[in-house]
């Protein structure tokens, strides 16, 4: 456990920014509860799918409730450990040390066994407070009730874990993002422009054809993820542009073993199609931060007299300045008893790994307190990755 006080620069925002993934999400709450343990509180938070469902619970409640919140939210959606799973575990105990070669051996093969049987019980019998098989799915008829599942659980679920008054409060700023299903456009719900309700990031979450589309003011939104799987670029360009420390918490590792059989093949395609998006917008959010470093540096050298005569500069010199950004990654590597099923596997055992994880590389990541510094004079973008530097 981090034990340091840390020294944090004054950054004018601290913002979290958590991706879609299903099942994987609860990696992000043990992020968040990594952040808690040093006190390092965001002010912005932007999700997509199930980030949009943790930063409910998180904007959602006081600081002394966040963590203990998304704990309860994630056991409720969650399948209870499972009776078989829990009986070996009891026998490999009685057994001792002996057993510690068979239970080793063992458990690649049996994590992967329950892994499957919880995510096609998901499949069958959907998720308590989540959501529920539709009787004659997909049916046809609207967007809002073609799907295979129904996600009315879910509204009462969000209003019993977060306070959607505290939400709209203005104490963080939230950012939701989803894609209108007609323009194919990509949009934000923001507490800066309007009031948040269930609804909102429950579109954010709609993913398609599994879950139906929701009706907003006349519009119908699916899952963010259909467009982009990380609202980084969304934190960027916000203006006024300011000095941010970011947390961007990715569930899907772009790098991953060559496929040798049609599930790893899956699995294989999930992680790319998710995480290349991550890395093309950071790449792009790079280059787009020296471009306009090196426009605000042109424009110092033209003379003062100059520049006072021409009110080009001054709307070029506002609208060129991109602020310093410091951008923390924290991604979910796979591990090799996960399977193609990971993002719908929503076990209480799997769950608990993902939570634990996710604890762990936030810790692992501030054992180096410097990688929290202000970027230096002249650049605008930086970022790290406990998985890169270690």
């Amino acid at each position: 456990m981090t034990t340091k006080k840390l020294k944090i620069p004054d950054y004018p925002r601290i913002a979290l920014v958590l991706q879609g993934g299903g099942a994987l999400g609860s990696y992000q709450a043990g992020v968040f509860e990594g952040l808690k343990e040093v006190n390092l509180n965001p002010t912005w938070l932007a999700g997509i799918s199930i980030g949009s469902l943790n930063c409910a619970i998180i904007a959602g409640n006081p600081p002394h409730k966040r963590v203990q919140q998304l704990r309860d939210f994630w056991d409720t959606i969650c399948r209870p450990p499972s009776a078989l799973e829990g009986a070996m575990a009891s026998m490999f105990n009685l057994l001792g040390a002996s057993a510690k070669g068979l239970s080793d051996f063992t458990s690649t093969h049996t994590d992967k066994f329950f892994g499957s049987a919880a995510a096609m019980q998901a499949i069958v019998q959907g998720q308590a407070g989540f959501f529920t098989p539709r009787p004659f799915a997909p049916g046809v008829g609207t967007p809002a009730t073609v799907s295979y599942y129904d996600t009315s659980p879910l509204y009462e679920t969000l209003e019993r874990f977060a306070d959607f008054d505290r939400i709209n409060s203005g104490e963080m700023r939230v950012s939701i993002g989803a894609t209108n299903v007609k323009s194919g456009n990509f949009v934000f719900f923001d507490t800066n422009d309007m009031k948040l309700k269930p609804e909102h990031f429950v579109a954010s979450g709609a993913l398609p054809p599994g879950f139906p589309a929701v009706e907003i003011d006349g519009e119908f939104y699916w899952d963010g993820g259909c467009v982009s799987n990380t609202p980084l670029h969304y934190i960027i360009n916000t203006l006024p542009r300011k000095d941010t420390l970011v947390f961007q918490v990715d569930l899907w590792s772009a790098r991953g073993e060559l496929p040798t059989d049609i599930f790893s093949v899956l699995e294989r395609q999930k992680d790319i199609q998710y995480s290349s998006r991550t890395r093309e917008v950071t790449h792009y959010i790079n280059d787009l931060q020296r471009m306009r470093q090196f426009v605000w540096d042109t424009i110092e050298r033209v003379p003062a007299s100059v520049r006072k005569k021409d009110p080009w500069f001054n709307e070029m010199h506002e609208f060129m300045y991109g602020g310093r950004y410091n951008c923390i990654h924290l991604i979910y590597k796979n591990k090799m008893k996960a399977g193609h099923y990971k993002d719908f596997e929503f076990s209480h055992e799997t769950m608990e790994h993902h939570w634990k994880t996710g604890l762990e590389d936030m810790r692992r990541t501030l054992e180096n307190p410097s990688c929290l510094d202000m970027p230096p004079p002249g650049v605008n973008f930086v970022d790290y990755d406990v998985h890169r530097h270690q």
